[in-house]
C-alpha cells in the first residue's frame, strides 16, 4: 500500500457535494427567466405619471339623475318664454337649465317664504295625465 503525503492535493480529486436546486432556482437557471427575475417591476400607473397629470386633480363626475314631472301648461309656457327672452339677450339656454336655476334659488329662500310660494300654487292631480284621443 502506498502512503499518500500530506503534499499530495487529495481535495482537488474529491468532487464537492451537490446541492439540490429549489425549484426557483431552477427556473433561474436558463438565461431568459434569470434576466426577467432580475429585472426590477416597476408600477405602470405610477410611471406613467407625468407632471401634467400629477397637477391636474381628478374631477369626480357628478351623477346625472332623469326624471319626469307633471306641470301645468301655463307654467310650462313660462319654460319657453324665458328661454325666448335668454335667447335674445345672448344667452343660449336649456330648459333643464332654466329648472336647475329655479331649484339654485329655492334653495336660497327662506322657508317662510317658502311655504307661502308653495301655498300660492295650484293643486294638481298626482301622476300622469290621460291620454286626449
Amino acid at each position: 500500500m502506498a502512503k499518500t503525503s500530506a503534499s499530495t492535493p487529495v481535495a482537488a480529486t474529491e468532487k464537492k457535494p451537490v446541492r439540490k436546486k429549489t425549484e426557483a432556482a431552477a427556473d433561474l437557471a436558463t438565461p431568459a427567466k434569470a434576466v426577467k427575475a432580475a429585472t426590477p417591476v416597476k408600477p405602470a400607473a405610477k410611471a406613467v405619471a407625468t407632471d401634467k397629470a400629477a397637477q391636474k386633480e381628478k374631477v369626480k363626475k357628478i351623477k346625472l339623475v332623469r326624471d319626469s314631472f307633471t306641470m301645468p301648461e301655463d307654467e310650462y309656457a313660462i319654460l319657453s318664454d324665458v328661454k325666448k327672452a335668454c335667447l335674445k339677450a345672448g344667452i343660449e339656454v336649456k330648459k333643464s337649465e332654466l329648472l336647475r336655476v329655479g331649484v339654485a334659488l329655492i334653495r336660497q329662500l327662506q322657508i317662510e317664504k317658502l311655504r307661502e310660494v308653495l301655498t300660492g300654487l295650484p293643486a294638481l292631480k298626482a301622476g300622469r295625465p290621460k291620454k286626449s284621443k
